[in-house]
């Protein structure tokens, strides 16, 4: 390969030949004779150091640890893939569940809705019944004081009128009557 190299260098040179007419084509005077020289002395050197193989093998092993990197990419994509595949998976499931149990809570919610509102009509008729116990208790106490009261009047009343216009001996025996007939309707 470098003799191809000296070859396309030597050709490329051959201004050199047509260096001014009458003078030597290898004069030292002519520039481009003495950069062909350098040219040639440099390619020399390169062969002479091997430096064609040790460019080759770097750009071998470059290659070879680029083709590296891209299989490792390659796996690397396809891992990511298989991993990206997995997460969408897991994702609708999540998804599913999730509305699963949205589902389900709507169903308790509705259930304890139901629920909450029969707890709420049964209260409200508990309370009701226990205000109208209440007001007949009160309605039915009320009355009996009214007619304790009225009793109580009553007897005071009659027992001034019975005093005033009785004798002391008729009088107990109406105590007595007013005491076994109070006896009887209290039984």
């Amino acid at each position: 390969m470098m003799k191809r190299i000296f070859l396309a260098a030597t050709l490329l040179a051959t201004p050199a030949f047509a260096a001014v007419e009458g003078t030597a084509w290898y004069s030292l005077n002519d520039t481009d004779f003495v950069v062909l020289i350098a040219f040639t002395i440099f390619l020399g050197v390169l062969l002479y150091f091997g430096v064609p193989k040790m460019l080759t093998k770097m750009l071998d092993e470059r290659s070879e640890g680029i083709k590296t990197e891209i299989d490792e990419a390659r796996a690397l994509r396809e891992e990511a893939q298989t991993i990206l595949a997995s997460f969408e998976r897991k994702h609708k499931e999540v998804e599913a569940q999730v509305e699963g149990i949205i589902a389900h809570a709507k169903t308790e919610a509705q259930i304890a809705a139901d629920a909450a509102k029969a707890d709420l009509k049964d209260s409200i008729a508990r309370r009701l019944q226990a205000a109208i116990d209440q007001i007949a208790s009160a309605e039915e106490s009320a009355v009996r004081e009214v007619k304790d009261k009225a009793v109580s009047i009553a007897i005071a009343a009659a027992g001034e009128v019975i005093a005033a216009n009785m004798s002391a001996k008729d009088a107990g025996g109406l105590v007595d009557d007013a005491i076994k007939v109070v006896g009887a309707k209290l039984h």
